[in-house]
C-alpha cells in the first residue's frame, strides 16, 4: 500500500493494512485493533508547534475559519487523513483551557502553578467525547455512512447524537440497565438518538453493537466507539492544546482516568507521533486511575505485571482474569459511571501509551472520588465523578512520592459537573434524586465538605438569623 495514509492492525505479527476509506472495527485478519498511520515524509508537516499559533483567534463562516475555530482541527495537519476540508464535521469542538488550579494545589501540598487542570467540560456536549467524535463523523461522511451507533455509560451517547443531529444520520445508543446518569440521557434523547436499553452492563452493549457492526454489515451501522481508530484520532488534539497552552514545553505528567482506555491510548499515540516528527524533545509521564470498583487495568499492570511487550504481550494473562470474572459474574460497579467499564476494549493501546509515557496505574475507591470532586468543586471546578479520579489519584502518586509536589502535573477533567447533578445533590444532601418530590435524604450525609441547604422559614428574622 503505498498512500500517504492507511489503516494498520497493532498486532506486530499481523501488520495488515486496509485503505482509509474502508471501514473496519478491527482487523480483518487477526482481529487486533487498529491504527491510523501517516507517511509523514509526504504530507506537510510543521517543523514547529508554534505554527498553530495564529489560528487559536481565528473566527468565520468560511470553511477555513471553521476549522481554525475547533480545537481538534486547527492541528489538521497531525491528524490528516481525510480527503478534503468540506468532509469535515465540526461544532466549535475542542475550546478548551488548561487551568491553573493553585487554590486546590495548596490543598494538595503543591507548589503553586504545578497543578493544572485540563477542562475538558467545556466541550458543546460538555466532555472530552466531542474531540474524537468530530473525527470519526469525518470519516462518517467520507464514506458515506448514514446510521452511526454506539454504547455508552452516557457521555459516548450524548457526543454521538449531538453530532448525528448536526451531520443529519440517525444516531443509536445502546445503554445498558440503570448504568447511565440522568444529565447525559437526557442529551442523547433530547438530540434525537435512538436510545435502546440493554439489560446487562456497558460490556454487554458494546459487545452487541460490535457484532452488529461486523456480522450485519446489510444494517449500515457505522461503530462511533473508541474502537474506532479515527476517534482516537480526534482526541490527540486534547494534548496538543495542553502543549499550546505550556508555549510548547511538555508537563512533567499526565493523569487521565481509566474506562475504555481511548484517551490514554490517544495520548501515548500523539507523543509517538510527535516525538517521531522532532516536534517535541520529551515526553511526559503518564498516570491511568480506575476506580476501585472497575480495576481491570490496574490489576493487570499493577498486580499481574502486564506489559506492551512491542505488541506481543502476553493475552492469557488478560484471559485468565476475564474467564475469572465470568465465573464470578462479577460486574464493574462504580458511581463514576463514566468509567465503570471491567473489560476495556483499547486494552492492548493503552499498554503501548504506558510503555511510551512510562506510565503507572492507580485506582482509588468511590468515597476518594467523591470527596475529591467536592475538593475541586469547592476551589473553582467542578467536574463529573470520574474526572475526580485523577486528583484523587494524585494524592495518591504524591503520597508514594512517585510525583514530587514541584513537578508539573495536567490532570485531565473529562466532563462538565452538571453531566451526573445526582451524585452532587446526593453527597451534599442524601436526597436520592430520583425521589426528590418528598426532599427526604435517604441516609445523612457525611463527606468532609457536605455544604446542606439550610431550611428557613418564610420570616424576615428568621432569615436574618440564618444569615
Amino acid at each position: 500500500m503505498t498512500s500517504r495514509v492507511r489503516q494498520e492492525c497493532i498486532n506486530p505479527d499481523c501488520r495488515a493494512t486496509y485503505e482509509v476509506d474502508e471501514v473496519h472495527v478491527c482487523c480483518a485478519k487477526c482481529g487486533s485493533l487498529l491504527d491510523l498511520c501517516y507517511d509523514w515524509s509526504r504530507l506537510p508537516v510543521p517543523r514547529s508547534l508554534g505554527f498553530f499559533e495564529h489560528r487559536w483567534s481565528t473566527k468565520g463562516t468560511q470553511i477555513e475559519g471553521r476549522l481554525d475555530f475547533s480545537g481538534v482541527w486547527r492541528f489538521r495537519e497531525l491528524l490528516p487523513f481525510y480527503h478534503n476540508e468540506d468532509q469535515i464535521v465540526t461544532i466549535g469542538e475542542g475550546r478548551t483551557v488548561l487551568q491553573q488550579a493553585d487554590l486546590l494545589a495548596r490543598q494538595m501540598n503543591m507548589k503553586p502553578g504545578r497543578l493544572l487542570l485540563q477542562y475538558e467540560g467545556l466541550n458543546p456536549s460538555g466532555s472530552f467525547k466531542d474531540n474524537g467524535m468530530t473525527a470519526a463523523f469525518t470519516h462518517a461522511k467520507m464514506v458515506g455512512a448514514r446510521r452511526v451507533a454506539c454504547a455508552s455509560t452516557g457521555n459516548t451517547s450524548a457526543s454521538l447524537a449531538m453530532f448525528a443531529s448536526l451531520a443529519q444520520m440517525q444516531g443509536i445508543v445502546f445503554i445498558g440497565s440503570g448504568k447511565i446518569a440522568f444529565g447525559k440521557l437526557s442529551q442523547a434523547l433530547d438530540y434525537g438518538a435512538r436510545t435502546l436499553q440493554i439489560q446487562g452492563d456497558f460490556d454487554a452493549c458494546l459487545r452487541r453493537i460490535r457484532q452488529i457492526a461486523v456480522d450485519r454489515k446489510d444494517l449500515g451501522i457505522y461503530l462511533m466507539n473508541s474502537v474506532n481508530p479515527f476517534r482516537l484520532e480526534g482526541q490527540k488534539s486534547i494534548m496538543y492544546r495542553v502543549l499550546e497552552a505550556l508555549e510548547w514545553q511538555c508537563p512533567d505528567w499526565i493523569i487521565v482516568p481509566g474506562g475504555n482506555l481511548g484517551n490514554c491510548s490517544a495520548f501515548g499515540k500523539a507523543f509517538m507521533e510527535l516525538k517521531e516528527l522532532g516536534l517535541v524533545k520529551k515526553i511526559p509521564r503518564l498516570a491511568v486511575i480506575n476506580a476501585s470498583g472497575a480495576n481491570t487495568l490496574n490489576e493487570l499492570y499493577s498486580r499481574r505485571n502486564l506489559r506492551w511487550n512491542g505488541g506481543r504481550y502476553d493475552k492469557q494473562t488478560v484471559q485468565k482474569l476475564y474467564a475469572a470474572m465470568d465465573e464470578a459474574n462479577y460486574h464493574p460497579h462504580t458511581l463514576a459511571s463514566a468509567i465503570e467499564i471491567s473489560r476495556p476494549v483499547n486494552l492492548p493501546k493503552a499498554l503501548r501509551a504506558l510503555d511510551v509515557m512510562n506510565g503507572v496505574v492507580r485506582e482509588v475507591s468511590d468515597e476518594e472520588i467523591l470527596e475529591h470532586r467536592a475538593l475541586t468543586a469547592r476551589y473553582g471546578f467542578g467536574c463529573e465523578p470520574a474526572s475526580a479520579a485523577t486528583v484523587a489519584g494524585l494524592r495518591h502518586l504524591l503520597s508514594e512520592q512517585v510525583v514530587s509536589p514541584d513537578e508539573t502535573v495536567v490532570c485531565i477533567m473529562t466532563g462538565h459537573e452538571l453531566k451526573d447533578p445526582n451524585i452532587t445533590v446526593k453527597y451534599h444532601t442524601g436526597v436520592d434524586m430520583k425521589s426528590v418530590q418528598d426532599l427526604a435524604p435517604r441516609e445523612e450525609p457525611h463527606g468532609a465538605l457536605v455544604n446542606q441547604p439550610v431550611p428557613v422559614a418564610d420570616d424576615l428574622e428568621a432569615i436574618i438569623r440564618a444569615l
